[in-house]
């Protein structure tokens, strides 16, 4: 049987509450700290967390028996908690995304693969049944030669969302607004089921809130194996609507919803029952909305990668082609033109 493992998660904000209670759940784990570098937040935080919060970074590396960092600080404050973590042989675990840029990215994997530590990103969305399902039927070839995919996160937030928050929607903490926030779950499928993506054409737009980043996003995707997709990405859209992923084939289609498959259609074949509980929810209109069942089955298997030495499902480079694609959206809107990939 494997030694019990020690996780310290960076960050005592509402993410980093998921991951403590997905973590209480793990066998073979347990929470040994928390880190907030500010001592009045650190002191705060006591209240919240079983385990000890600190605010010096040398003292929390040194916990005794932690083995995995998680940092759940705002997306654009990931790498230098990640590398401090890194270069004292820790593994690593990352929520979405991995940074706000791919150069930032690299950074990232590259300490982990120099110091031989494992790196995963959390996109928990992988794991729900449904989207299983789906990703098991594209492989197979259930639907045909893919025509096309889309991705589209119509989600709405109130005005306190951006208001209360220092961070978010602010280009240096956030990366940008809704895409990279919001609508990088989505796009992360979009791209496990689609492939490589060839060009892409987008605009952004900041249309209710005064923020740096956009509440309101859209592109038109070409990806390497010749099918069209479209992204839409937003936070003004009222009142929120379920994140949903079509994918269209030459012999057939399908449509998940919040996680749940709503539609399922082969040539020749009787209609799919589609009855599987989607396991994480939607935060369409509440951002805590979501549950940890999905965090729960992603910390699961990467507590088996590292007792088995097995490859890290989401591992950083496949958490940066999200990044990349987004991006290039940003771009693109920038320069009003198309962009290679």
């Amino acid at each position: 049987m494997s030694k019990m493992k020690g996780i310290g998660i960076v960050g005592t904000g509402a993410i980093a509450i998921k991951h403590a209670q997905a973590i209480a759940e793990l066998e073979g784990a347990k929470l040994v700290g928390l880190f907030n570098p500010n001592p009045t937040s650190a002191e705060a935080a006591r209240e919240k967390f079983s385990a000890p919060v600190f605010s010096d970074t040398a003292e929390f590396l040194a916990v005794e028996g932690l083995d995995i960092v998680c940092i759940c600080t705002p997306s654009g404050m990931h790498l230098e908690p990640g590398l401090a973590a890194i270069a004292a042989g820790k593994h690593l675990v990352v929520e979405k995304p991995i940074e706000i840029n791919p150069s930032r990215a690299d950074e990232l994997i590259a300490a982990a693969e120099k110091k031989g530590v494992k790196l995963a990103v959390i996109f928990q969305n992988r794991f729900s049944p449904d989207y299983q399902k789906l990703k098991q039927a594209v492989d197979a070839g259930v639907f045909g030669r893919l025509l096309m995919g889309n991705a589209y996160v119509n989600w709405f937030r109130n005005d306190a969302y951006y208001s209360t928050s220092k961070w978010k929607g602010t280009l240096k903490a956030d990366g940008g607004g809704a895409l990279i926030n919001q609508g990088i779950h989505t796009i992360d499928l979009l791209l496990d089921l689609m492939g490589e993506v060839k060009n892409v054409y987008g605009q952004v737009q900041t249309t209710l809130y005064p923020i740096e980043g956009e509440d309101l996003g859209a592109a038109l995707v070409n990806f390497k194996n010749g099918a069209l997709g479209n992204i839409t990405s937003a936070t003004a859209l009222y009142p929120g609507y379920p994140e949903r992923i079509e994918v269209f084939g030459t012999e057939g289609s399908a449509i998940l919803e919040g996680g749940k498959l709503t539609a399922w259609n082969v040539k020749g074949q009787s209609p799919l029952e589609l009855s599987h509980d989607a396991g994480g929810g939607s935060g369409s209109s509440d951002p805590n909305a979501i549950g940890i069942q999905l965090h729960l089955d992603q910390w699961r298997l990467f507590l088996e990668s590292l007792d088995s030495g097995s490859e890290v499902i989401v591992d950083g480079k496949t958490a940066k082609k999200s990044v990349a694609l987004i991006c290039a959206i940003y771009e693109s809107s920038r320069q009003g033109k198309a962009l290679e990939l």
